[in-house]
């Protein structure tokens, strides 16, 4: 028996949250400053982690954030400079202005363990290629000393993710202390179903089920005009659009995101400039050069500010990106002459 809700994309879990949310909430809270409905202890399973995009007009799903912040996280990195550039409101969680704490989930889970060459989850993905059945397969986040500072803006949401190696492919469990509905929902599944799919290579294993456990489930007062625009687009439209997207490269290991990053640098500095035959020819796997072309993509609408993007790198993105991009900014739908395509 399933102990929690199946769905096969991360938007019909995301749809059912809010409605949940909405129609049942158990408590509204005011946890600093912030008014919120609340349910308690709620979660889902999804058969397929990679439909981890949600394809809803009103929601504006920003693909170049949730990639980025992957990237992000699989380098090990807690850097402001980096994630800023995609989310400017992330700043204001910082201390000092240079890098996040808590939230920065990537430096807890990627970054060598103090004393030690290895990070945790090399020292998971070791246990599990000479243990494949083991229930020690779990990668905490959340401290304890994280409750001693009572001021700081950024304390990790997330508990911790346990990989779990069965019959062939890689399961994962996530747990969270709390999650916004609206806003943090989509940005977490998104990477942690990465970092599950990155795992399941670095073991040899095949994608398996994610499930996702959740103490505080909220929705905050704030965002309820748009979620209500959401659920009321999710209502009357005849049909969700489907796109389903491929498969991370088994080629897929550190020296590859190592590859992305230095374009992404060179994208964000404004250093260079691509048209989608130069990221073909960057040796990079067909998958990543999607990420490359989002990448130079948000480059011309944050550097060249020009009244449409180049329609070449439109053209060659997969599908549900165009179809995201176009909805997200309006100069991905726009023709070179500013018209409306």
């Amino acid at each position: 028996m399933l102990t929690a809700p199946t769905f096969s994309s991360v938007e019909g879990a995301y749809l059912a949250l809010l409605r949940l949310t909405t129609e049942e909430a158990e408590h509204h809270i005011a946890a600093r400053g912030n008014e919120a409905r609340e349910v308690i202890g709620v979660g889902f399973r999804l058969t397929d982690p990679r439909q981890r995009l949600p394809y809803l007009a009103e929601r504006k799903a920003n693909p170049v954030f949730q990639f980025a912040e992957t990237l992000w996280y699989l380098a090990g990195r807690r850097d402001l400079e980096m994630i800023g550039y995609y989310a400017p409101s992330m700043r204001a969680s910082s201390t000092d202005g240079i890098r996040l704490g808590g939230s920065a989930y990537g430096h807890t889970l990627f970054s060598p363990a103090s004393g030690t060459k290895q990070s945790q989850f090399d020292q998971v993905v070791e246990l599990l290629l000479n243990e494949p059945d083991s229930k020690r397969g779990y990668l905490p986040v959340f401290k304890s000393k994280e409750l001693a500072d009572r001021e700081s803006p950024d304390v990790a949401c997330l508990a911790g993710l346990h990989l779990l190696p069965r019959d062939g492919q890689l399961h994962m469990v996530c747990n969270m202390r709390a999650n916004d509905l609206d806003c943090g929902l989509l940005s977490d599944v998104f990477s942690f179903t990465m970092i599950q799919e990155y795992a399941a290579i670095q073991l040899g294993l095949e994608l398996g089920t994610y499930t996702h456990f959740i103490g505080s489930a909220h929705v905050n007062d704030r965002d309820s005009e748009r979620v209500k625009r959401v659920l009321d687009e999710a209502n009357s439209r005849p049909a969700a659009p489907d796109f389903p997207f491929p498969a991370m490269p088994e080629s897929t290991e550190g020296a590859t995101i190592a590859h992305v990053l230095q374009h992404e640098e060179a994208l964000r500095t404004n250093q260079l400039r691509y048209n989608a035959e130069h990221i073909h020819g960057l040796g990079l796997d067909p998958y990543w050069e999607q990420v490359v072309m989002l990448f130079e993509l948000y480059r011309q609408i944050q550097h060249d500010q020009t009244a449409a993007v180049d329609p070449g790198l439109l053209d060659a993105l997969h599908p549900g990106l165009r179809w995201l991009m176009e909805r997200k900014w309006p100069v991905c739908a726009a023709a070179p002459d500013g018209s409306l395509r």
